[in-house]
This record gives C-alpha cells, sequence and structure tokens, in this order.
C-alpha cells in the first residue's frame, strides 16, 4: 500500500476497527488508509481484546451493537486492559442516552450510522492528537527531575512508573543499591537518574564494566597501585574509589567480578577505604555504590560463584527494570522518541513510519530490549532514502526468518543462563498457545469463568491463576 502524507500525531499511529458487519469494518479502513494510518479490523469484541493482549494500538473504533460482547462492554475491556487508548463507538442506534452513557464510560467520542469517511478521518484524528499530546509529554521527565538526567528513561507504563518512584525514593539517600534486568533495559541510565537526583550529583558520577579487565587489571582499576607494585607498574595510579570519592560509583555486571576481588570489595564497603596494589597506608573514601546485573545472584550464590555477605552488602536497595516485551503500551513512545532524536541528529525531515513497518516494529520481539530498538530505528533513519521509513529500512528478521535464525550469537556464558535461556524459549512457545485455550475457552463460555473451567476439565482456581498469569482481562466481562 502507497502511504500518503500524514499528519505527524498520525504517522505510525494504529488504529483498531471493531464490528460484526465486513462492509463496516472496510469502510472504516479505507478512509483512515487513504490518509496513511495503519489499520487493523477484526469481528467481535473477544477477538479485539485478544489482539489488544498482543499489541499496541492508538485508538479503537467499536461498532456498538454486536453479538457477545457490546461495544460498551468491550469500551469497559479496554479501560481494564490500554486505559490510555482513546475509543470511538459507532453506532446505528444514535440516541442521547447512548452518546452519554459511552461518553461516561469512558469512551472519547461516538459517531452515528450512516456516517461519510470525512466524519470517522475528522474525529480518528482529533482522537490521534490527543493521544500524540499525551505521549510527548510522556517522553519528558518529571518536572522537578528534568535537569537531572531522569528524562532519558522514556515510558508511561505502570512497570516504569515504579522504577521512576523507586528512583526519586532511593536518590536521596547513600544506601546501596543494585539494579537487575535483560542486557538492554536501560541500567546505566537508571544508575545517572539516581546520582543525577542525589546530593552528590556535582560530584563525579564513574562508570566500571566488570567484564572488561582481568582480575588483576579491575583490581588496579578499582584500588590504585604504588610505583612497582607489579611489572608495568611504572607510576603511581589512584583507583576509581578515590576518583569517585564524593560521588557515585556504578559498578556494572558485578556478577562477572572474581571470588578474590569479591572479597576484596566487601572489604571496602565494610570499612570504607582502599589500600591500593603494593601500598600500606589505607585511604578513607566516600562514595555511592550502584551496582547493575543481568544474571540471578542469588542462584551464584547457592552455587557458591558469588560470595553471600557481598550480595547483601550489595542488595540493600533493590531495583528490578523489565523487559521491553513487558512496558505494554511503552513501544510506540519509544519509536517515537528515537525517530525524532536520530531524525534531528542526522539532519533529516521524516514524516513518520509506514504502516507496514509500524507492523514489523510491534511483532518484532526485541531480545535486546531498548537498546535493540534504539539501534534499530538509528539504523533505519541512516538507510531512509525518503521522507518515510520503510519495512526494508529497519532490516528486521520476519517471524519465519528468525525461526530459522542461526541461534550461535545467543549462546549462553554459564550454565544460570543456559538455564534462563531455556526458561525464556520454553515460555514464549508455550504462552501463545495457553492464552489461544484460555480466550476461546472463556468465549464458547460468554466469559463465564466456572462454566470455561468446567468444560476444560481444569479446578476453578488452576483457571482463574491461568488466566492472571497470561495478563487476560475480565473485568466487565459476564463472568462468575
Amino acid at each position: 500500500m502507497e502511504a500518503v502524507e500524514a499528519a505527524p500525531e498520525e504517522s505510525g499511529a494504529l488504529v483498531l476497527v471493531v464490528d460484526d458487519e465486513a462492509v463496516i469494518r472496510e469502510g472504516v479502513r479505507r478512509a483512515l488508509e487513504k490518509a496513511g494510518i495503519a489499520v487493523e479490523t477484526c469481528a467481535s469484541g473477544f477477538l479485539a481484546l485478544e489482539l489488544m493482549q498482543k499489541r499496541s494500538f492508538d485508538l479503537v473504533l467499536s461498532d456498538l451493537k454486536m453479538p457477545g460482547m457490546s461495544g460498551l462492554e468491550l469500551l469497559t475491556a479496554i479501560k481494564g486492559l490500554q486505559p490510555d487508548v482513546p475509543v470511538i463507538i459507532i453506532t446505528g442506534y444514535s440516541t442521547v442516552d447512548t452518546a452519554v452513557e459511552a461518553m461516561r464510560n469512558g469512551a472519547f467520542d461516538y459517531i452515528p450510522k450512516p456516517f461519510e469517511p470525512a466524519q470517522i478521518l475528522e474525529k480518528s484524528r482529533s482522537a490521534l492528537a490527543q493521544r500524540s499530546m499525551r505521549l510527548e509529554k510522556a517522553t519528558a521527565a518529571l518536572p522537578e527531575v528534568r535537569e537531572h538526567g531522569l528524562e532519558r528513561l522514556i515510558g508511561e507504563s505502570p512497570e516504569m512508573q515504579k522504577v521512576y518512584k523507586r528512583i526519586l525514593q532511593v536518590a536521596p539517600t547513600d544506601s546501596t543499591v543494585l539494579i537487575t534486568g535483560e542486557s538492554g533495559t536501560g541500567k546505566e541510565l537508571v544508575a545517572r537518574a539516581i546520582h543525577g537526583n542525589s546530593g552528590r550529583r556535582k560530584r563525579p558520577f564513574v562508570a566500571v564494566d566488570c567484564t572488561s579487565l582481568a582480575e588483576n587489571l579491575l583490581e588496579s582499576e578499582l584500588f590504585g597501585h604504588v610505583k612497582g607494585s607489579f611489572t608495568g607498574a611504572i607510576q603511581t595510579k589512584t583507583g576509581l574509589f578515590k576518583v569517585a570519592d564524593g560521588g557515585t560509583l556504578f559498578l556494572d555486571e558485578i556478577a562477572n567480578i572474581s571470588l578474590t576481588t569479591q572479597a576484596k570489595l566487601l572489604r571496602v564497603l565494610q570499612q570504607r577505604e582502599v589500600t591500593p596494589i603494593g601500598g600500606t597506608a589505607p585511604q578513607p573514601i566516600d562514595i555511592r555504590l550502584v551496582a547493575a546485573t543481568n544474571r540471578n545472584l542469588r542462584t551464584m550464590v547457592s552455587e557458591g560463584t558469588f560470595r553471600e555477605d557481598l550480595f547483601f552488602r550489595l542488595n540493600i536497595i533493590p531495583i528490578d527494570l523489565p523487559p521491553l516485551r513487558q512496558r505494554k503500551g511503552d513501544k510506540p513512545i519509544l519509536i517515537r522518541h528515537f525517530l525524532k532524536h536520530f531524525s534531528e541528529e542526522m539532519g533529516k525531515e521524516l514524516r513518520g513510519i509506514a504502516p507496514d513497518a509500524l507492523s514489523l516494529l510491534d511483532n518484532y520481539p526485541f531480545p535486546g530490549n531498548v537498546r535493540e530498538l534504539q539501534s534499530t530505528i538509528e539504523r533505519a533513519v541512516v538507510l531512509c532514502a525518503g521522507d518515510l521509513v520503510e519495512s526494508h529500512d529497519l532490516e528486521l528478521q520476519t517471524a519465519e526468518g528468525r525461526e530459522n535464525q542461526d541461534l550461535s550469537m545467543h549462546v549462553p556464558l554459564s550454565v544460570e543462563e543456559l538455564k534462563e535461556t531455556k526458561r525464556l524459549i520454553r515460555e514464549s512457545a508455550v504462552e501463545p498457545i495457553e492464552k489461544a485455550f484460555a480466550l476461546q475457552a472463556l468465549e464458547r463460555n460468554n466469559w463465564n469463568v466456572t462454566r470455561a473451567a468446567e468444560e476444560t476439565g481444569m479446578q476453578r482456581p488452576n483457571f482463574q491463576a491461568l488466566v492472571k498469569k497470561l495478563g487476560i482481562s475480565i473485568k466487565g466481562q459476564r463472568c462468575s
């Protein structure tokens, strides 16, 4: 499909149209796609909810009268699932009471049948413009921390709101923080935000990658050394603990340091002083320590590869960063932010992202999390020859291509990583089947949990636990 020029807030927007009449669905689709707005359609409220469990939409247009689940019931369910998504109700029963009820339940607007394509486009543009303004605000920092770096953490999902709250709670203290999360989730950004919102923000922030140096070199970097203490020590070197004095020391990938270095690090944290290699006089230090890892330190403790006493010393304030796949609704915000950033950086005037490219981005799992998404958008901006990012600019694999991908680039480096990788693969393979099983059982039984459990042969508590695990919203449905 050839995309036509759209307003900035419409570029990259994805709209879901829900109507049991195919002619209505296609009429609305054509009206929006002619304006360059990407559209998906489905024939029932149940199917709409299933789609919204998998994808993020910027707007939903739903018929009022549909078999199985009405438009008002769907509206209620959407507000529980993706509360920030505007909903426009399409109705052939355009009474004042219907409109008032829809607006009272959170509808953005309503459109009476029969309608003109221009009406659909006008109201959809109004809803998308309003949502666009909210997204723009979400890419900015909270006002009280704007000048200290928290604005670099992009997202408005409940998961990220918890992270923001935690940062603001712990930043004013000197307590040690342990940041956990998969690679690419932004652990160093969180560490910098903690420093930037602390009383130490005018002092140094020193970041150390614990995987980049051999054991003896890492100790020399951290603790310093005196001239002649070992071969190659041609002059006295100040360690990073002293360089960070008065500020924050960030130890990234701390799980990779040896047991010997762990013991020395523990002593430094306990005594609040450091002795350079080859030296005899301890030097007092005043630092705030923030550590990060993408591995499970509790498991490493049980395996004997990480000191338990050091773990407890580090894990005073834990912050766990969610992977991108768990941050529902944040991907469009991040895409918009990175597209704007790299377009301005490279001096390109891009109108947005073509619908097929947006669909590819939405369906791609991004195992490398936000870092991989950022790299993908940067690459697309570089390769884009026109003023609209196309699917070939992304250079992302399709689902079929990913199935045939050589997995050697993802080979785990430890038994723990192997176990975690196997667990993630099993979950990703089984979850779609589980979700289809639960959704279809609920739909066949009019969203009555008891009857759905009985029909499938499951105990009701077990069926409820499955529904909860899959994140299926039954709020507003007919269930008991």
